[in-house]
């Protein structure tokens, strides 16, 4: 189980961690957190309905990871969009960025407390902690890992073509070496974690 999700009886899935893993994720989860930003909250006094109908943000973020955790809803990353698209796509992120952003912080900060859970678990032994996640658990845990790989693929300059074989190749002293090592370990995480919630 170290090192992939197995599915449970009943639903949801289960993962053997030891304790570097979990620093790792939880470092990673909280970077994750700290990229896509706070969740606006009402200003004291403020009637907290309007936070849940204020308008987003119109442009794209100017961060490539950013950009790629939020993309265009119009156009692609290959499409030069002209002034429809433009308009379209700042329509749509207006009113649809916010909520995101904050489901993707919800999933980062599950991931977060399942592994503060686990760690005041105590008794790790040299196997680890395993980690059981029910299946809505799940879905956040894949949101979160999802979110992660596409940020560091970012960073790494890994596009959507490419499935990161080459990153296998670095040497030790290239300093995206741990990135490239991170950014592969959690592809292997995601995959196994979405096998868990295929149906049988």
């Amino acid at each position: 189980m170290a090192g992939h999700f197995e599915a449970l009886p009943g639903g949801g899935a289960a993962a053997a961690f030891d304790e570097v893993e979990i620093s790792i994720l939880r470092s990673l989860a909280v970077q994750l957190m700290e990229l896509v930003g706070p969740v606006d909250e009402p200003a004291e006094g403020e009637d907290p309905l309007d936070a849940l109908f204020a308008e987003g943000p119109s442009e794209p973020p100017s961060d490539p990871a950013l950009a790629r955790l939020f993309p265009d809803a119009y156009g692609g990353p290959d499409h030069v969009p002209d002034d429809d698209a433009r308009a379209a796509s700042a329509e749509f992120r207006r009113f649809t960025e916010n909520d995101l952003r904050t489901r993707k912080r919800e999933d980062a900060l599950a991931v977060v407390r399942s592994l503060d859970a686990l760690s005041a678990e105590g008794g790790k032994g040299s196997e680890g902690a395993v980690l059981r996640l029910k299946p809505d658990e799940s879905q956040q845990w894949l949101g979160a890992l999802n979110d992660l790989r596409l940020a560091i693929g970012t960073r790494l300059e890994v596009s959507d073509e490419d499935d990161g074989s080459e990153l296998l190749g670095l040497p030790d002293e290239d300093p995206r070496k741990p990135m490239a090592m991170a950014y592969l370990w959690l592809g292997g995480l995601q995959e196994t974690l979405i096998e868990t919630l295929m149906p049988e």
